[in-house]
C-alpha cells in the first residue's frame, strides 16, 4: 500500500523516498490534503514479441481483398476529397 506524503516533505527529503521507491515502495504525493501524484518505481513495458509465423497466421485469416471495390471506393472518395497527391503550389512549371 502507498504511504502517503506531502509535497514539502517530498521536496525537503526527496534523495531518501527516491532510495525508498528504488527499492519498491510507492507514494501517494498530496498538495494542501489532496493528492496530486503517485510515486511509483519505475517498470519497463515489455511488448509480447511474436515470431513471423504467428503474424502470418494472423494475416491469413482476413478475408481476401476485393480490388475491384478498393478501386471504386478511392474513386469515390477522390471525388468528394480531391486526389491523394495534390500539385505542389510552390512548383514553377
Amino acid at each position: 500500500m502507498a504511504q502517503t506524503i506531502g509535497q514539502r516533505e517530498l521536496r525537503n527529503d526527496n534523495a531518501e523516498i527516491m532510495r525508498r521507491v528504488e527499492k519498491g515502495e510507492s507514494f501517494v504525493v498530496t498538495r494542501n490534503g489532496k493528492p496530486i501524484a503517485d510515486l511509483i518505481p519505475h517498470q519497463v513495458e515489455r511488448r509480447p514479441t511474436r515470431t513471423l509465423r504467428e503474424i502470418q497466421a494472423t494475416f491469413a485469416k482476413l478475408p481476401p481483398m476485393d480490388l475491384e471495390r478498393w478501386r471504386r471506393e478511392r474513386e469515390e472518395d477522390d471525388k468528394i476529397f480531391g486526389p491523394d497527391y495534390p500539385e505542389d503550389p510552390w512548383e514553377r512549371q
